[in-house]
């Protein structure tokens, strides 16, 4: 198959889709690599490497001219002509907050498989646990940041010193962004608090952080209880695929202390703040009722070089796997099955649908 790997052009992504490891791999199985230009610069990847892997440089259009282009963030609207209906797209998506790709994507009749929505039997996301690892540690350092009084934050330092409180970060969900945001503030020295809907979960967090965190079962009287004695409040809301709730509404703002921070990561899927809205790494923050909002939808672009290599080392082999069957590898494939969003001018994605209130058909039944 030809693959295409296009230059990430969204604002301040540096992260790219493959690296030269990975790229090698394809064309020793035989496989055609087109490589965008530049890339990899971004992530200190040169062009030598991906010639000496093996690939071909090209620009943009020759990488997208590709059967299957692999990417690392959704397509931007200057990108919107390089989508065909013989076109298999391998990044990650989030269409349920995206209504303009989603109909770019179905208008084009482009087969799209949404790194995030891959789901293993076990109810695992191989594909988004890498970089909701490098969110969630980010969240803290970003919050941590912005809770300086230079930059318009209260002036609380999350740890702390001797005869000195240290500053409360409160996580809102306790899954893969929310522990790593809790190992984070914890090595900080911050007392942290985390919220979840799931009993086991807390029970998981407890032993594994050996009881030195608090944890709650996630509601609104609970966080009412608790924002106005937050510094940091980190949104790590994430159901699969869909609309992340809006569990902190505006009403509870004014609970907040002025200059505290909210980090939320969930703000690709719609965040689980009601006033978040997305930002970029030029200008992340607004202020909202006297609150610093953090609502950068690419954080792990930040640190590209650690996130390119986690990304390729989860991707890589769904990536063959595509490259091997095509769309029979979705076939046979209940995980990739999962990931497909758009097929032939279909939404075959429950949660995106609902989300958008488009029609939605299931993945088997467009590719019978």
């Amino acid at each position: 198959m030809h693959i295409g790997l296009p230059k990430e052009i969204k604002v301040k992504e540096n992260r790219v889709a493959l690296t030269p490891g990975g790229v090698g791999t394809l064309v020793r199985r035989g496989h055609t690599v087109t490589v965008e230009h530049g890339a990899g610069v971004g992530s200190g990847i040169a062009d030598s490497e991906y010639v000496t892997a093996g690939a071909v440089m090209g620009t943009a259009a020759e990488a997208w001219a590709a059967e299957m282009v692999v990417k690392v963030k959704e397509p931007v609207a200057s990108e919107y002509g390089y989508l065909r209906a013989d076109l298999l797209l391998f990044t990650y998506l989030h269409l349920a907050a995206d209504r303009e790709l989603t109909e770019a994507l179905l208008k084009a009749g482009t087969t799209s498989v949404a790194y995030e929505t891959v789901q293993e039997l076990d109810g695992s996301l191989p594909l988004l646990s890498p970089m909701s690892e490098v969110a969630g540690r980010l969240s803290v350092q970003a919050g941590a940041y912005h809770l300086q009084k230079p930059v318009g934050g209260r002036g609380v330092l999350l740890g702390g010193v001797p005869g000195v409180q240290p500053g409360h970060v409160l996580i809102v969900g306790g899954g893969v962004v929310g522990t790593n945001a809790a190992k984070m503030a914890m090595g900080l020295g911050a007392k942290v608090t985390v919220l979840d809907v799931s009993h086991r979960r807390l029970t998981y967090l407890d032993d594994v952080f050996f009881g030195k965190l608090t944890t709650m079962m996630s509601s609104e009287a609970n966080l009412r209880a608790l924002l106005p004695e937050t510094d940091l409040l980190i949104g790590a809301v994430l159901i699969p695929g869909a609309k992340a709730p809006h569990l902190v509404t505006r009403d509870m703002l004014p609970l907040m202390q002025e200059g505290s921070v909210i980090v939320d990561v969930a703000v690709d899927q719609g965040g689980c703040v009601e006033t978040i809205h997305a930002t970029t790494h030029d200008d992340p923050t607004y202020i909202v009722d006297g609150v610093i909002h953090y609502g950068v939808a690419n954080m792990p672009g930040a640190v590209p070089r650690t996130s390119t290599f986690a990304l390729t080392n989860q991707t890589l082999p769904y990536a063959l796997q595509l490259a091997e069957r095509g769309l029979d590898a979705v076939r046979r494939n209940k995980a990739l099955m999962a990931g497909l969003n758009t097929h032939a001018g279909q939404l075959t994605y429950r949660g995106v649908a609902d989300a958008l209130e488009l029609p939605f058909v299931e993945a088997a039944t467009v590719l019978a």
